[in-house]
Order: C-alpha cells, then structure tokens, then sequence
C-alpha cells in the first residue's frame, strides 16, 4: 500500500468514519469566508475576524505544508421519545453535546493519527486541529471527498448524513488526494474514499432553509449566525434579542432544526459503534425548573467535561428562562420567580421576560 493508503486504513483502525486527503492549498470558497464576514453575520464571534487568510490556506499555520488528511467522526444519536423532546417543561440540548466535550475525544484520536504519520515518514512535521482551529473545515472535507455542502452549510456525507465532526492533520508529507464531488449541473458524482459510487445534492430541497425557526438562512448556503439559535444560546454572551426568544421554542443548548428535516439525515445509515454520547432523558432534555435552581457548583458537576461548559451558568440559565417562558404553562412560573433573585443580571432579566410572557398584564 501507498503511504496515503496506510494513513487512511490507520484512520479507520483508530476509529474514524471518514477519511480523506487534499492538497494543503488556499480553500476553494475563501472569498464566502470575506463575504460572511464583511455583512457581519458573524456577529460577536469577533475572533473569526482574526487573521482570515490563515483560516483559508493552511500553509500559513505549517511552513511546508503539502497535505491535510481530513476525518469524520459520526455522531449520529437516536432520536428522543416524542413525549419527552417536546415537553415544554424540558429544554432541548443538541445531539453533539449528549456527553462529554467531542474535542477531549477527537483531539487524542488525531494526535495518535499525526504520530503515525510521523513513524511512517520520520522528517514530517504535522498539526492537528478540530473545528476551534483555523481551518475552513466544510470547504476542505468537501474537496477530500468527505461529502457536499447543503443548503444548510453544513458538510453532508450521503451515507452518515450531516451528524459527522470533523478534524485535520496538516502535514508537510504531500500524499496522494482524492478527487472532490464533480458538479454535472444536476447532481454531485461522488465517490467516496472508501471507494463508494454516491449521486447526491440537495437539488430543489429547501427543507432546512424553511424549518429553520429563526429564519437565519437568508439564502441557499448562506448562514446568518447572529440569528441562529446555536448562536444566540452558545456564542451570544448577552441579551438574546427580544424579538427571537419566542421562536427558540425550547432549545437551550445547540439546535438540530436545519438537520433532522434532512432526507440525507433521515436516510443516511448511522455508525453504531458504542460512542461516548447516548440518549439519557435528563441529559438530553433536562428538566427546565430543576436548571433554575443549579448554583454555580452545582452547575460545575453536572456539566463539567461537557461542551455545555461553554455557555456557562449564567448563559444556560438565561436560556432555559426564555424556554420556560416559551412553554406557555403556569408550572414554570415559581422557577422564574426564583431567578428574579440570581446573582447574575442576565439571568434575572430573561427570567422577568419570561414571567410577563407567561402573566401579560401582572
């Protein structure tokens, strides 16, 4: 076997779906990236401003830089009792945050992936990165032959669907690429690295577009983040706009809207490999009162190890009073009458919204 062989079968032996390579060039959609961010859809994500070149051509992270090697990872988890996911006294946490923080478990995986580059070709450099890295990911998986963009932005292996992270190795070794998805003007042929003929896009689909609750796609493969509920519950360290709370429904962490509509999602065959996420009702779907409650080290139990750190006390239980004036139920309003008394002003002004949504005129 070739050494790209090698690589891509020591991928799979350490564990992931996906396997791909491709030059280590300037992305082929830099300029989306120029454009995203002269309209300012990346709202406060300030640090996707920083040094944009080197985010579409990986040679200015490693001098030399000839190839990246790039890894999906499926996340595919099954989906929640109905009578549990759309309680309105529960709050919805997406599917890649059902367990601990996928950067602990992939970031290990890739560091044993650079090692064997290394072993296999003593003189490589390497880095490794999963998506808080540099690197424009989706554009990158894309032309290794990972899958296609939808509509939704997001990466789309026509088998795993879109439930997939993905990370790189950058290397200094230059390998053999795989041919991207070519475009006929009607469908992607697509070969897969594991040598798989796939026809697939999105064609006229605009599921996603159209479930979206916030309305954040302002055309086709376009992504205003500063309306979407990923962001507004992950990323926005302050007020979420008056005006989108009440379509956040019950979403407290993430979103899967634009996903689980996906025919390549509802179609695609899920890996079943015993990952380290799973579907366990309080997790994934947490009593939204019993959140209210949680003091900072109650919040650092239950959470830590979680990417659900990452929006920290002050900003889950900001979202969990939106979700709970979104429940429309008079059950939810002691817990709000609780959090009138936080520490945190963030907390007790989405707990009033709240409240005066669910008491209009008290």
């Amino acid at each position: 076997m070739t050494l790209s062989q090698r690589i891509k079968e020591k991928a799979r032996e350490i564990g992931f779906d996906l396997v791909g390579i491709v030059p280590a060039r300037r992305a082929l959609h830099a300029e989306a990236l120029a454009e995203y961010l002269d309209r300012g859809y990346q709202g406060s994500m300030e640090w996707l401003k920083q040094e944009p070149e080197r985010r579409a051509d990986p040679r200015q992270l490693l001098a030399q830089a000839r190839s990246l090697v790039v890894v999906g990872l499926s996340y595919y988890v099954q989906d929640p009792e109905p009578e549990i996911w759309n309680d309105p006294m529960r709050g919805r946490i997406a599917r890649y945050a059902w367990g601990r923080d996928y950067h602990k478990v992939i970031q290990p995986m890739l560091k044993e992936l650079a090692a064997f580059i290394v072993a296999e070709s003593p003189d490589a450099q390497t880095r490794t990165y999963v998506d808080f890295g540099p690197v424009l990911e989706h554009d990158f998986a894309s032309q290794a032959g990972l899958g296609f963009v939808g509509k939704n932005t997001l990466l789309i292996h026509p088998l795993h669907g879109s439930y997939c992270f993905l990370g790189e190795v950058l290397t200094t070794v230059e390998l053999e690429p795989d041919e991207p998805a070519t475009d006929d003007g009607a469908t992607l042929n697509w070969q897969s690295p594991e040598g798989q003929a796939v026809q697939g896009t999105c064609g006229n689909c605009e599921r996603c577009l159209h479930a979206c609750p916030t309305h954040a796609f302002p055309a086709a493969y376009i992504l205003d983040s500063r309306l979407c509920i990923s962001y507004l519950t992950i990323e926005l360290r302050e007020a979420i706009p008056e005006a989108l709370r009440p379509k956040m429904g019950n979403w407290i962490f993430g979103c899967d809207d634009c996903q689980t509509v996906c025919p390549w999602v509802q179609k695609g065959s899920p890996a079943d490999k015993g990952r380290w996420l799973k579907y366990d009702p309080g997790w994934v779907a947490p009593r939204l009162d019993e959140l209210m409650y949680l003091d900072d080290r109650a919040f650092l139990e239950r959470y830590a190890g979680t990417p659900v750190m990452r929006t920290k006390r002050r900003g889950l239980l900001r979202n969990a009073a939106v979700a709970l004036g979104n429940s429309g139920l008079p059950e939810a309003i002691p817990a709000l009458e609780h959090a009138l008394q936080d520490p945190e002003p963030l907390v007790r002004e989405h707990a009033q919204w709240g409240l005066d949504r669910l008491r209009p005129g008290v």
